[in-house]
Order: C-alpha cells, then sequence, then structure tokens
C-alpha cells in the first residue's frame, strides 16, 4: 500500500516494484556558469584519489546478512570498480510494505575516465539514461523515480515512467511513500539497492564530522561529496559549511498540474527550478569548481545535498 495524504478525490495509485529510475527534467538555464580562474578541469588526473579502496565484511542487519564487498583500483586511462552492490551498514526493512523487494547481491563491473574532463554541456543520466555513479561502497546512485500522476492527479503510479506527465520524487514529499530507509535508500525489482539522497549510513561509517567527504564517483570521473564544502570554493582555509543546492521551488505550479491542495509543491520534479547563483552556487548538476582535500590544486566536483536535487541528475563530464 503506498501511503497518501487524505483528501477527497478518488485516486488510483499502481504500485509495481516503488522505484525504477528515470525522472523529467526540471528547469535550468542554457547558460553554463563560468569557470574560476586559473583552475582547469580538462584532463585532471584523478589518479591520487581512492584508487586502492577495498572493503569486504559481513553486514548482519537483518534485511541484509550477506557480504559486503567493493574494490577499486586505477588502471590506465579507467578508475574500475568490481562490487556485490551489498551496502556495508544498517539498512531498513526490506521488503517493506511500499517497497516489495528484497536485497541481493549484484555483479557490478564499472569503468570510470581516472581524467575527467569538463564539457560545456550537461547529459542527464538516472534509470533508463544510464547510472549516475557509485558511492565508494559499490551501491548505485539513482536519484530520480520512474513514479508518475496524470494531470489530474487521480492516476498515479510508482514504477511505470511512460504513464503520467508529473515525475514523483522519492524524497522531500508527503504525498507518496517509496519505502526508504534512513540511507534515503531502496530496493529495485532486481535487489539492487541505491540511493536517492545523501548515504547517511556510509557517512556516518566514515565518521569525518563536518568535513569535506568524498564519497563517491560519478560517471563522468569527476567526485561527490557529501553535505560540506568549503565557504570559498577556492580557499581550503574557509569555513566549512553545509552545501547548498541552486534549486528552489517554482513561486506558482506549472499549467496542468495536479491540484497543490492535494499534491504541494515539492511532490513532483517539475515543481524545481534552477536559480544561477543561488544556494552555494552550484550549477544545474549540484557542481562547482574548486579544491578540495584529494584536490588541493582544484577540480570540478559535485555534492550530495540535503535539499533537491539531493543526488544531482546529471553530469558535466565527457562521457
Amino acid at each position: 500500500m503506498v501511503h497518501l495524504n487524505s483528501f477527497a478525490v478518488l485516486v488510483t495509485v499502481s504500485i509495481l516494484s516503488a522505484c525504477g529510475g528515470g525522472g523529467a527534467s526540471v528547469t535550468s538555464p542554457a547558460t553554463v556558469s563560468e569557470m574560476p580562474t586559473g583552475v582547469s578541469t580538462d584532463g585532471v588526473s584523478t589518479a591520487g584519489a581512492e584508487c586502492m579502496y577495498s572493503y569486504a565484511s559481513f553486514n548482519n542487519s537483518p534485511s541484509v546478512n550477506a557480504m559486503s564487498t567493493s574494490d577499486w583500483i586505477c588502471d590506465g586511462n579507467s578508475r574500475i570498480l568490481t562490487a556485490n552492490g551489498i551496502p556495508d551498514h544498517d539498512v531498513g526493512t526490506f521488503p517493506n510494505i511500499n517497497n516489495p523487494n528484497t536485497i541481493s547481491q549484484q555483479s557490478i563491473s564499472e569503468f570510470f575516465p581516472i581524467e575527467p574532463s569538463k564539457t560545456d554541456n550537461s547529459t542527464q543520466l538516472g534509470g533508463p539514461s544510464g547510472v549516475l555513479g557509485y558511492v565508494l561502497n559499490g551501491v548505485k546512485i539513482d536519484a530520480g523515480t520512474a513514479g508518475s500522476c496524470n494531470d489530474s492527479g487521480t492516476s498515479c503510479w510508482l514504477a511505470s515512467p511512460t504513464q503520467g506527465t508529473w515525475s514523483i520524487e522519492a524524497l522531500g514529499q508527503t504525498s507518496f511513500n517509496f519505502g526508504d530507509d534512513l540511507n534515503h535508500a531502496h530496493v529495485q525489482p532486481t535487489g539492487q539497492y541505491h540511493y536517492h539522497g545523501i548515504p547517511e549510513g556510509f557517512v556516518d561509517r566514515l565518521n569525518k564530522g563536518a568535513a569535506m567527504t568524498l564519497v563517491a564517483w560519478a560517471a563522468d570521473g569527476f567526485p561527490i561529496y557529501a553535505r560540506y564544502g568549503y565557504q570559498d570554493a577556492m580557499d581550503a582555509n574557509s569555513e566549512i559549511v553545509t552545501v547548498e543546492s541552486s534549486y528552489q521551488l517554482k513561486a506558482s505550479p506549472d499549467a496542468n498540474r495536479p491540484d497543490i491542495s492535494v499534491y504541494a509543491m515539492g511532490t513532483f520534479t517539475q515543481d524545481y527550478e534552477y536559480v544561477e547563483g543561488s544556494g552555494s552556487d552550484l550549477d544545474e548538476c549540484n557542481g562547482r569548481t574548486g579544491v578540495t582535500p584529494e584536490f588541493p590544486d582544484g577540480i570540478y566536483h559535485y555534492y550530495a545535498t540535503d535539499g533537491f536535487p539531493y543526488l544531482q541528475r546529471c553530469v558535466k563530464g565527457a562521457l
């Protein structure tokens, strides 16, 4: 059963898997933010960061009870991940009433550019468009959902991306329950556990506190950091702050959107718009160029944020 807000309209909800990736585009400008002077992200080598990350341990969380393995190596032009997709931290109860899938081992073998190159364009990824990235523990990032509603909001589907116009968000709304746990994660029909937001359990296990924390690699080879960054992107001595995205809720709903008295703003992906220069000056892919602990000379990098888009929906690097 899917949990819905109480309202007077009869709503038909189809739940098959509670997630399937994908999702609609959000409004973003065609222009690209200028890169800080003196910093190049064209062919910057990442070979010095987490090239020997290796983890293997039994996860006795009741919904897992399996080995978690993740191995990263850097070889020639590629960063290579071999993993079984089993999380390395406590998880919620799966299957559950809103996510009827059981966590199972996967066969993950992925390659990432070791010298990522930033482009002037962004490429949407997630769901059927392709994997956006992986956390160091070998668990997939897939921020969008396959859920959607029709214009009237009387029929909604949580696992069929072609049915409705309005794409349902997994996080930041209370109209639908995707059965996600405290790690902002749940399970696809294939048994693949995956994150829709900051991987809290993994971040806690790293135990770095309020510090820039590299947690993942995006498909284009650029790093992803969780929540914290430098107030001045180019100054490692500046204050550590909670990084905010540059997306905001629209002042008014789009035409033909289901009624906001039934589905509050933020229920659908289309409720958000990118506002350049707002937040922490992140771009439409939740990224910016600056210095990081692993890259003191500066590199383009992404952030997992507490607000939309939580985990980015696109990449800026060449694929």
